[in-house]
């Protein structure tokens, strides 16, 4: 979600309490909630909650907990979880609770990562106190414009003309707002560009292709042909990050680039150092994997073969799995799960647990998945394929039904006298059941228990409502949160007798 956009001239569980669906459900302690809702919040309008209603209780459970993990918490959210908009919102409802140190400066100049989070956070800060204009601006907190300030002393003349873009707030607005003290005469020489709007337009793969647009062809012909050799230039340029790459690669195809170019882009997209440094959230993949699958190019099976290994060296190093242990990957595709994740996107919360599951039935030896709705419906697909899984289950999602009758997992698993060692659950957590039976996933897990005792429940929380469809406080379930690969260094940490707590307290605040 952006703030700043052209205007012309909202511990482990506290009490029982009703989920969504008026099922029994626990409450979450307010860290985990806060965690919960951070780590799974695109802020837009979700299927139980409209964007407001999320904000609102963000802002609510900052107010709820200590500075210090609010702070930790937006470092970890945008340096661990690669989250953009979530981050803002945690520095300036810190801003809004917090005073008296250098707590907020220190956070903001640690966790803003690129120059046009600058504008972005003044223009959610300018939107949370009900005002318009730049000139409201100059009432800015202390702290966020130190912490601003020093976060302009972190970005280069590229990056810095690379987001000076036409909005409601500008660089040179913030500029002005914060007055930030140049390092060197280098760096004062960019300050000024930027007062008297003259930074250098940046060689971006936007503006060569803007540049393009505005050229007259005589012939398509001509035109067909310079797009082929603007994308191809932009290519060999190594300018096209990694992320413009997956946003474009059907216009890459569609434009015929050479075989050598396909040949680039493919080296780029599946190599471990690119995907490693990219920090890409996985759907990204599954996203492009889409795009491409549409089109009728020779070149598109290669593409989706990169795509493939680029998403599966996200988990190379996996951890707390054995090839003697039994897993059970259950992906929640009920009516609740089928929500686009923000307003400009394909993906659907369901992706992102389709997607989550099959990285991790990817890296088990011994696995059982599924997909679970008004049924539970064991799928077994190969483990080479992690996207073309995705798609498959994306099929079939029909078979199962629109319920959450996740008691149901749990239920066959005990009537087969399957002992598995982890049952994951990927799901939005308001589980509910459709078939007017009192059986529910904490009743199941009980008896479950009672025939296998050393399983251990691991719930996937994709939502972040601040509920839990089963009591957390037991020593063999547990919650993860999150849309990010990171899930799975949660998964390890709670194997090595940690949790995404323990792992945001860890944060250093510099």
């Amino acid at each position: 979600m952006r703030f700043n956009f052209f205007r012309p001239k909202a511990t482990a569980t506290e009490a029982p309490t009703l989920n969504h669906e008026g099922a029994l459900a626990w409450k979450l302690g307010p860290k985990a909630a806060l965690y919960a809702a951070a780590v799974t919040a695109s802020l837009q309008d979700g299927f139980y909650q409209t964007a407001n209603v999320r904000l609102e209780q963000l802002q609510a459970l900052v107010a709820q907990n200590e500075p210090e993990f609010v702070a930790r918490l937006a470092i970890y959210t945008r340096t661990q979880m690669h989250l953009r908009s979530v981050p803002l919102v945690l520095l300036v409802e810190l801003a809004h609770t917090h005073r008296g140190d250098s707590l907020v400066s220190r956070c903001v100049a640690q966790t803003l990562q690129r120059a046009d989070e600058i504008t972005e956070l003044l223009a959610y800060y300018q939107s949370r106190n009900g005002r318009t204009g730049t000139k409201k601006l100059h009432r800015l907190s202390k702290q966020l414009q130190r912490g601003v300030a020093l976060a302009f002393n972190r970005f280069d003349a590229y990056q810095f003309s690379k987001y000076n873009r036409a909005a409601e707030v500008k660089l040179r607005d913030a500029l002005f707002l914060v007055h930030p003290k140049a390092k060197d005469a280098k760096q004062q020489e960019i300050f000024d560009q930027i007062t008297t709007d003259d930074l250098p337009i940046p060689y971006t793969w936007e503006t060569e292709l803007s540049a393009l647009g505005q050229q007259r062809f005589e012939f398509v012909e001509e035109k067909v042909l310079a797009l082929c050799a603007k994308w191809e230039e932009l290519i060999d340029s190594g300018k096209l990050g990694y992320m413009a790459l997956l946003r474009n690669l059907r216009n890459i195809l569609e434009a015929e680039v050479s075989g050598a170019h396909i040949q680039k882009v493919c080296q780029t997209l599946a190599s471990p150092a690119a995907v490693k440094k990219a920090k890409q959230l996985p759907f990204r993949f599954l996203a492009a994997y889409r795009e491409v699958l549409l089109l009728k190019s020779p070149d598109a099976a290669q593409v989706l073969g990169s795509l493939e290994t680029a998403v599966q060296h996200s988990v190379q190093n996996l951890a707390g799995f054995t090839d003697e242990q039994k897993v059970v990957v259950a992906c929640d595709v009920s009516g609740s799960m089928q929500k686009p994740i923000s307003a400009r996107s394909k993906v659907l919360l369901y992706d992102i647990g389709l997607l989550l599951g099959m990285l991790l039935q990817h890296k088990c030896q011994r696995v059982v998945s599924g997909m679970f709705g008004d049924t539970w419906k064991v799928i077994n697909l190969p483990q080479g394929s992690v996207l073309g899984n995705v798609q498959e289950f994306y099929r079939r999602e029909g078979e199962v039904g629109y319920s959450t009758n996740g008691y149901l997992v749990l239920q066959d698993l005990r009537h087969r006298r399957v002992k598995a060692d982890k049952v994951m659950l990927f799901t939005d957590c308001q589980l509910w059941n459709s078939n007017g039976t009192n059986q529910s996933l904490a009743q199941e897990w009980e008896r479950y228990k009672a025939f296998c005792p050393s399983a251990r429940l691991y719930v996937f929380d994709l939502a972040g409502y601040g509920q839990a469809p089963i009591n957390l406080v037991q020593e063999d379930v547990f919650l993860i949160a999150g849309w990010s690969d990171k899930v799975f260094e949660v998964l390890e940490a709670i194997e090595n007798g940690g949790n995404a707590l323990a792992q945001i307290a860890a944060i250093q605040l510099q």
